[in-house]
């Protein structure tokens, strides 16, 4: 399952449209590859809500340090039909991640890990931080989780 939450601003407590898309089993998971699993189903969801959207939002990183793949955010940027911004809000550091800025959201002393490409990543990190909600994961990001992991 894939789903992605459209939402019209960055402090909206509730998304425009949901859409969601069932897809078949994810290919096994590579370390260093994530995006030979995750890529798919983020095109595949993209596709179904049949829009050219300005600025999209991933659970992941953006990109790697040098000499491993590119992060699934770089990935989905390349393979996009159309120009977009791609921000990855990342839950856990990951030591071959670069060029990311952690943010603090809420009460929590954890960190999400913000990176970007087609916008500074210190833009990318101030629009996640005026995300909607009190805790960690902003609402939408949680929504989109959500209805992701629903079978």
């Amino acid at each position: 399952m894939a789903a992605a939450v459209v939402f019209a601003g960055w402090t909206d407590d509730a998304p425009t449209t949901l859409v969601r898309k069932i897809l078949p089993t994810a290919a096994q998971y590579r370390p260093g590859r994530f995006f030979e699993r995750e890529l798919p189903c983020l095109l595949a969801v993209l596709d179904k809500a049949a829009v050219n959207f300005d600025t999209i939002l991933i659970d992941g990183y953006v990109h790697l340090r040098a000499g491993n793949e590119k992060g699934l955010g770089a990935s989905l940027f390349e393979a996009l039909p159309y120009q977009a911004v791609v921000i990855g809000v990342a839950k856990s550091p990951l030591a071959i991640a670069d060029r990311f800025v952690p943010i603090l959201r809420g009460r929590s002393s954890k960190p999400l890990f913000v990176s970007a490409i087609g916008c500074p990543v210190q833009r990318a990190a101030r629009l996640v931080a005026s995300m909607h909600g009190p805790y960690r994961i902003p609402t939408l990001l949680r929504l989109a989780d959500r209805h992701a992991r629903l079978g």
